[in-house]
């Protein structure tokens, strides 16, 4: 049976940790929420490091169920946990941290081989190295191999980038993409910064308290008027696209996805390569009719779906859908009365600009 089944009841100092959840058996999930909201409880749950009460199944595999007295201990979950901090041995060179690791796992089980999880972090140059000669990315880096190694079912990252300054997590971003690129292995990610959630996650749980606010594939959930992420100022949708074509001429990327395709600035990717966008509510305009001359290039026919107030009182948040993909746009609530805005109605979408972030 594929997928991950995660039903946990535990009384916390200021709330009960209550939720029910059915997640991807692959990809990435991110646990999002503010601190304190019961993320890093959900990971430890998981891991047997917590006792709560409840089920946990991954991809098949029962790792508890009390009503069947089933209880694994941590050592034999089959899962890699990678901290905030690296934690790796002072005394031992990162090869060294990376045999213990493997060392966990008899040869006919393991699924990650060393020259694997070394090519895809990059580390190869660092394996001779004392961890204290490390940067903060690299320990990190070396840290993620070392989890893999374990050839987990299941891998467990609690805001693993959140004691990196932001030249380090941009350095570290790339190979968590290629782990999610690259292997099966289903990952549950704690995250505190929405574009780590945008660049990287496949689902998504919202927490409040304890409990499960919402909890879908990401790009649905960014698009709903009914939730706080999409209140805030950097309120934003993602789109799939697959490259579908570059203008030597005007050094431009054409990106298609199902509600059309966009423009962006030349990218050095091959035609039919993935890449995922970020549209920010901010930078969508709404136009009536597409005939009128413009300096915003991309332009594209959707429908309005609904309407929800935004932080500020001036404005307004537009659902839109543009032949299946949402749309976020934030306008002011004078625009909406001038244009005789409303639900069901055909415009036109006007994307000012969109970040590659994946």
């Amino acid at each position: 049976m594929s997928g991950l089944s995660i039903r946990a009841r535990l009384p916390l100092a200021d709330f009960e940790l209550d939720v029910d959840l059915a997640l991807p058996g692959r990809g990435v999930t991110a646990l999002f929420g503010a601190s304190g909201s019961g993320k890093t409880t959900v990971l430890r749950c998981v891991a047997g490091l917590a006792r709560a009460a409840g089920r946990v199944e991954v991809n098949g595999e029962v790792w508890q169920d009390d009503a069947r007295r089933i209880c694994l201990p941590t050592h034999k979950r089959a899962l890699g946990y990678v901290f905030q901090e690296a934690s790796l041995f002072a005394h031992l060179s990162v090869r060294d941290n990376l045999a213990f690791g493997q060392k966990r796992i008899a040869p006919a089980e393991r699924r990650v081989s060393h020259d694997t999880a070394v090519e895809l972090l990059g580390i190869g140059h660092l394996l001779d190295r004392s961890p204290d000669r490390l940067s903060g990315g690299e320990r990190q880096r070396v840290a993620i191999a070392r989890a893999l190694l374990t050839s987990p079912r299941l891998l467990l990252m609690d805001e693993p980038l959140a004691a990196l300054d932001a030249s380090r997590k941009q350095e570290i971003l790339p190979y968590l993409e290629r782990l999610h690129d690259e292997l099966a292995i289903p990952v549950i990610y704690v995250s505190h910064s929405m574009d780590e959630v945008l660049r990287l996650a496949d689902h998504l749980v919202l927490l409040e308290q304890g409990r499960v606010r919402a909890s879908g594939p990401c790009r649905e959930l960014l698009a709903r008027l009914d939730l706080p992420i999409a209140l805030g100022e950097e309120a934003a949708v993602l789109v799939d696209t697959t490259v579908a074509a570059h203008d030597e001429a005007y050094q431009l990327t054409r990106l298609a996805f199902a509600g059309g395709s966009i423009q962006v600035t030349r990218k050095a990717l091959a035609v039919g390569a993935r890449a995922r966008l970020k549209i920010q509510a901010r930078d969508v305009s709404i136009a009536l009719a597409a005939d009128n001359p413009s300096s915003i290039v991309n332009r594209l026919p959707a429908r309005i779906c609904g309407f929800a107030p935004a932080a500020h009182p001036a404005q307004c948040l537009v659902r839109l859908d543009a032949a299946g993909t949402p749309l976020l746009a934030r306008i002011t609530r004078l625009s909406k009365d001038q244009l005789g805005l409303v639900e069901g109605m055909a415009v036109v979408a006007q994307i000012k600009s969109v970040a590659l972030v994946g």
